[in-house]
């Protein structure tokens, strides 16, 4: 690669950085950090009390940068935990391996119309394989995980413990190009309120709805709901998953009506910590699955 190319890398990590944001070195043409890792850290310079991660090394200091890009055309990477960003990626059907996968774009434009809510303007990056980014201002002192398809089918979220690749980038796929938006806009309400993991309340607190179906279904329902509630960090969304399965022979029965189901273990999954978008989509899946293999009542 010539001068040029690495010096238009340079560029762009220090135009990140002039925002605020959090830059670490990418593999030349890649998406991998072109950070060692822990297992061939040899405990020395930064790393010398323990093995610091990418996440960590990320930077806005110039000098910092400037001294990294002499050493390689590194693509630029974003740390969004750092920078306080929220990330939207809007995944192609290409990007998931299957040209029935649904469109990023479309999914969260359609979640955009359910909420009542225009999608959002902002800063915003088309990605190299024709996907996009769209960058949001985290609120203070809100620390945000990331998703992937919780809030709608193809998209995915980006926040701490995750990274994007910045524009200027670039990959044998495509180039990461700005495409609007001179400022991130602020993370709206009601996007937050999707990703944010709701506080986990006592298990007696729970407010299942009022229960219309056979005795043995609404028993299934609430001791099912109450295991998903009192469900371990690391295991709540096996649990609803799980919970949500079983209690679904009686939807296909006819013994409870969906919705129901699907509002008690809402509040069950929020219960437990869980996001409401994580929610949603583990009981969506979890049903659709259980109706189509359900078996007659006869043969249960």
């Amino acid at each position: 690669m010539t001068h040029a190319p690495r010096l238009a890398l340079l560029r762009a990590a220090l135009e990140a950085a002039e925002r605020g944001w959090h830059v670490f070195p990418l593999r030349p043409g890649g998406k991998p950090p072109a950070l060692h890792g822990e297992k061939s850290c040899t405990r020395t310079g930064i790393c010398e009390n323990g093995h610091v991660k990418w996440e960590q090394r990320a930077t806005t200091d110039a000098d910092r940068i400037r001294a990294a890009w002499s050493r390689a055309p590194y693509n630029v990477g974003i740390a969004t935990g750092p920078s306080g960003l929220v990330v939207i990626d809007l995944d192609t059907p290409e990007h998931k391996g299957s040209s029935d996968a649904p469109c990023g774009a479309a999914t969260f434009r359609a979640l955009c119309e359910r909420t009542g809510h225009a999608v959002p303007t902002t800063y915003r990056t088309r990605t190299a394989s024709g996907g996009m980014h769209l960058y949001f201002t985290a609120p203070d002192g809100i620390r945000l995980p990331n998703t992937a398809g919780t809030v709608a089918p193809s998209v995915d979220t980006r926040a701490w413990g995750g990274y994007v690749v910045a524009a200027g980038s670039s990959t044998p796929a495509g180039r990461y190009e700005a495409l609007c938006g001179a400022e991130a806009a602020v993370l709206p309400d009601w996007l937050m309120s999707l990703l944010r993991p709701a506080p986990a309340h006592p298990v007696g607190s729970l407010r299942l709805p009022a229960v219309g179906g056979s005795r043995a279904a609404v028993a299934a329902l609430e001791a099912e709901c109450a295991m998903v509630a009192a469900a371990p960090e690391g295991g709540r969304n096996v649990a609803l998953n799980r919970s949500a399965f079983k209690v679904g022979r009686f939807v296909a029965w006819g013994d409870l009506p969906r919705y129901v189901v699907e509002v008690a273990f809402q509040e069950a999954g929020e219960a437990a910590g869980l996001t409401a978008a994580e929610c949603r989509a583990t009981i969506r899946s979890a049903l659709d699955s259980s109706l189509r293999t359900a078996r007659p009542r006869e043969a249960a």
